[in-house]
């Protein structure tokens, strides 16, 4: 595995979504806090159990610390942003994956505002983590998403990761993606 966070290419960037809008992929920032608490607010309850696996009503304040500030030689944190990061931009999506010193293994999440479902917005985020894990030289990317949460069971699954029951909880199920397969 390689310690040097490999080149961020191909960051920012500008996205079409299946409806014509436009949204700006770029690396999370640490004066993102605020536009992030923001865009929490802007998820459904449903949403933010599904991400969270817990009801929350506000994010906890390290919750959007921890967020905001990824370790780079360990973490990659995204954001989309709407008005293609003009002056009325909002944060509408992120995506990230974890990764500890000495692993060869990350763990994915990713949360889409409710009113940019559907767009392929959450395909093209997993696509870059994937792209990036692998560049990095990690071998496997896994994610805990509920059961209940089909949308994001079959874009992994459509993206080759393996969807399994998770051995602790009845509720959940593990999608992981071998990051070597394609090499």
């Amino acid at each position: 595995m390689q310690d040097d966070p490999p080149d961020r290419a191909g960051l920012p960037a500008l996205a079409r979504l299946r409806d014509g809008r436009t949204v700006l992929l770029r690396e999370i920032q640490a004066q993102d806090e605020d536009e992030m608490r923001e865009a929490f607010h802007r998820l459904s309850a449903d949403s933010r159990y599904a991400r969270f696996m817990m009801p929350l009503r506000e994010p906890p304040p390290a919750m959007l610390a921890a967020a905001t500030r990824p370790d780079p030689r360990h973490d990659l944190a995204l954001v989309a942003v709407s008005g293609e990061g003009g002056p009325d931009q909002d944060i509408v999506a992120g995506a990230r994956y974890v990764g500890a010193a000495g692993s060869d293994s990350c763990e994915f999440a990713v949360t889409v505002v409710d009113d940019w479902h559907g767009l392929g917005l959450a395909r093209r985020l997993l696509e870059i983590l994937i792209a990036h894990a692998t560049a990095r030289g990690l071998r496997r990317m896994e994610g805990f998403v509920l059961a209940a949460n089909t949308p994001m069971r079959r874009l992994a699954r459509r993206l080759g990761f393996v969807d399994r029951q998770c051995e602790d909880d009845a509720t959940l199920r593990v999608v992981s993606l071998d990051l070597t397969a394609g090499s």
